[in-house]
């Protein structure tokens, strides 16, 4: 099964926000997008799940195998960790999603499948660390049951090992039969479990690179704005 996005543009009665993106993306593969602060990514993610304001304009087509996308097929892992209710339990709030979705779901499997103990079903958002509260916003999408997941910065405020490990686990999604998009800040992670790289600019389309291009001084990208966030991730940090 491919998902396809086919010229992708998003208006507000403000203005245009996003223009022209095109990518596919395979049943068992992970599809990274990247690119600064405010290019779009995040409305990328809310116009494939459904979740634009009302007051947007969406164009373009979005189709699995040339059909119409289905909105209960696909899901978001949200960036922000206030998506989580503070006064439920977290078993609770994958029952709450798997019913939104009309599907039944076993919680400590979905628990499992992102790594989390059967405890973690028990637990308040609060008891979390920052690690276990991205795994669970994944596991929101998950109790969905959708194919298609869309995990937005699921790595932000994490440390160096947390992120590998959430990255590994997205790595493991699609392998296990789920497409999923990962946006994210960080292209040198998004190179290691991607099949492509998606990179926006100020609401548009750039480039679509394939991973294997990453290496060195990023010769191979074909724009230099991709070449020149390839190097910037590559920078030493400065000194405080």
């Amino acid at each position: 099964m491919t998902l396809k996005i086919e010229d992708l543009s998003v208006s507000f009665p403000t203005g245009l926000v996003l223009d022209g993106v095109s990518f596919s993306l395979d049943r068992g593969e992970v599809v990274g997008m990247t690119g600064s602060s405010g290019a779009g990514k995040s409305i990328v993610a809310e116009a494939l799940v459904g979740a634009l304001p009302p007051d947007a304009i969406r164009a373009g087509r979005i189709t699995v195998d040339g059909a119409p996308l289905v909105p209960r097929t696909i899901a978001l892992a949200p960036q922000r960790l206030d998506a989580l209710d503070p006064l439920a339990q977290v078993g609770r709030q994958l029952e709450r999603f798997a019913r939104l979705a009309d599907r039944s779901m076993d919680v400590l499997a979905v628990l499992a499948g992102v790594g989390l103990p059967a405890r973690t079903a028990r637990l308040y958002p609060h008891e979390l660390s920052g690690g276990m509260a991205r795994r669970v916003l994944l596991a929101t999408a998950l109790a969905t049951g959708a194919d298609w997941i869309v995990a937005d910065e699921p790595t932000v405020g994490l440390d160096d090992a947390a992120s590998r490990r959430i990255l590994s686990l997205l790595a493991d999604l699609a392998a296990s039969g789920h497409g999923v998009i990962v946006i994210s800040h960080d292209l040198i992670g998004l190179a290691k479990i991607a099949a492509r790289v998606v990179i926006l600019r100020q609401g548009r389309h750039v480039e679509t690179a394939s991973a294997s291009v990453f290496t060195g001084p990023g010769a191979d990208l074909r724009e230099e704005f991709s070449r020149a966030l390839w190097q910037a991730q590559l920078a030493p940090a400065s000194p405080c």
